[in-house]
This record gives C-alpha cells, structure tokens and sequence, in this order.
C-alpha cells in the first residue's frame, strides 16, 4: 500500500462513535441534507428504512435529514406505496427530466435524484437493506458537516453472506479490489468502494459524470478522486450490512459493467465489445445468453439545462 493511503487511512477512516449526534447538529447550521433511496421492487425492506430515518433523523429533536425522497424506478410491487405510507417523498423515475428518456439502471436514478433534490449535502442509501440503522446515514454526512475539507464519504461494513460473516462483497473482492489496486492504487484504503451507501456534497456530484448501471459506484469514487483528490475523500465504519444478495449470474453482469466503467477511464480510445456472454443449462444443454453491458454515461447535472435554470430560479 501506497505511504499516502496508509496516511490517509489514519486521518480519513473513522467510526460513526467518532461524530456523536450532538456534534454533527451543532456544525449542521444551515446546511441542508438530503437522503435518495434508489428502488425497484423493494416493498419489503423499503418502508423500514424510510421510517427509522424518519423517526431518529427527521424528528423535532434530531433534524439532521431535510427531505427524504424514494425514486421509484418502475417497481411492479408496492414499492411506492409502501414508502409514501412511512414518510417518504416518493418520484417516479421517468416524471424526472422527461426530455431525455430514461434507461434502466442504478446509477440512472441516481443521476436523476438531483434534479428533484434540494440538499446541499445528498446522501444515497440502497432500499434492500435488512436491520437498517440510522446510523448508515448519520455516519456518512457527519464528516461533511464537522470538516468542510471532505467532500465525499462512503460507508464501510461487514457484509455477511448468509449466516458466514464477512463474505460477502464478492465482485467488490474479485473485480473492483484488484482494478483498484493496480490502475489506481490511492483508492485502496477503501474498505467498500461498490457500497451502495455513500454522502457527498452537491457541489462535486453536479460536476461528476453517472455511469448509468452498476459501475456508478466505482465511476464516482475514481472521478471524485481526480476531482478534489484523495485527502477530501473519507469513509465511516457503520456496523454491519444485511441486504438481499444477487445470484451468481447477476454477479457476473455487475462485474462486467463494472470492468467497463473502469476501463472507459482508463482509456477513451480502443475499447473491448460491451457485450458478456453467461451459460444457463437447458433442455439441450448449456445454452448461451449475452447481455450489453452498460455503456451508456449521464454527463455532470451542471451541464443539463433544467437543472442550471433550476439553480437560477
């Protein structure tokens, strides 16, 4: 490991027992924070996670969270209803910037929160999450409000598979660990760099480009890094994460979007062809099936014209 990540890692990992609540109220000011659930057919986990936030972020005690916004990305269940009954703002993906059509995928929405968003400082928390605690948002927006020199904080947890601690994670540990290591060795202090939970100001995610699937993770955390640098990055120890875990074949298309998020960084000339072929055993044997890989970028929200005349207005 690089002297200055083993730096880093003293100065800018720390545990959300370091930022008592009281603190954090005191330094928030007039700074207001945002929190954006991602969903699609999330009913059962969802309206947990936006009513702890609401009962220990968003109470007349403890005003740390200003909005709290579920963007809905065409569930078919009762996603949406579920989490407008717990408090939630709830959107509809596609009533967002109607003038570009949408196309699926996390990092789509993501994109997409902060047109409908107003919080200086936005946190991002998936909707899958099981035994959720208020401290996966408090943890992460802690360090924007107490220390005006960091820019972007992810989450970092023990993730279990099942009943085994600390295996889970796992295209994180054979894809996004090893690019991050060899092409950029400064974001290996990273503990979780594909966790879904992560807080960063509006001033730099306006200003970064979205990938617009599962490389959103790792294109933000390598952009935010040649855009502020490495000391204006952090992360915070919140627990443990249980959430509902993809198959091996899901797995294998979020690696491959992944490899592609990094390599478009890595280069912008020859590219390999986006496309990923898996094997499903059928009536005949293993039959093949090939998925595009997402490709597709959303630039900065700085340059999309509704968004500077909203900031005008």
């Amino acid at each position: 490991m690089l002297e200055e990540v083993e730096r880093w890692l003293g100065r800018r990992s720390w545990s959300v027992a370091d930022r008592p609540l009281e603190r954090i109220l005191a330094a928030k000011r007039n700074t207001k924070v945002s929190v954006v659930l991602p969903a699609l057919n999330e009913e059962a986990t969802v309206g947990d996670i936006v009513a702890v936030i609401r009962r220990e972020l968003m109470s007349e005690a403890v005003p740390l969270v200003d909005e709290l916004v579920v963007i809905d990305s065409g569930s078919t269940d009762r996603t949406a209803e579920v989490a407008a009954a717990a408090g939630a703002r709830v959107v509809a993906r596609d009533a967002i910037l109607p003038r570009i059509p949408a196309v699926p995928g996390k990092g789509e929405v993501l994109w997409r929160s902060l047109m409908v968003t107003g919080g200086d400082v936005v946190c991002f928390v998936d909707a899958d999450l099981r035994d959720f605690s208020a401290d996966f948002v408090s943890g992460i927006v802690g360090p924007l409000l107490t220390d005006p020199d960091i820019d972007f904080v992810k989450a970092m947890y023990d993730r279990p598979f099942g009943d085994t601690p600390g295996q889970g994670g796992r295209v994180t540990e054979l894809v996004a660990r090893p690019l991050l290591n060899l092409h950029w060795p400064q974001l290996a202090g990273f503990v979780q760099p594909l966790g879904g939970e992560y807080a960063a100001r509006r001033s730099l995610l306006e200003r970064l480009p979205f990938p617009v699937g599962y490389g959103v993770e790792l294109g933000l955390l390598v952009d935010a890094l040649h855009t502020v640098g490495l000391d204006a990055l952090a992360q915070v120890d919140v627990g443990v994460r249980k959430h509902r875990h993809q198959d091996g074949q899901a797995l294998g298309r979020m690696a491959a979007a992944i490899y592609r998020t990094a390599q478009l960084r890595l280069s912008r000339g020859h590219l390999v062809r986006p496309w990923l072929t898996q094997f499903e055993r059928g009536e005949k044997g293993f039959e093949p099936r090939t998925y595009a890989v997402d490709t597709e970028e959303r630039p900065p929200m700085a340059e999309i014209v509704e968004y500077a005349r909203r900031r005008v207005a």
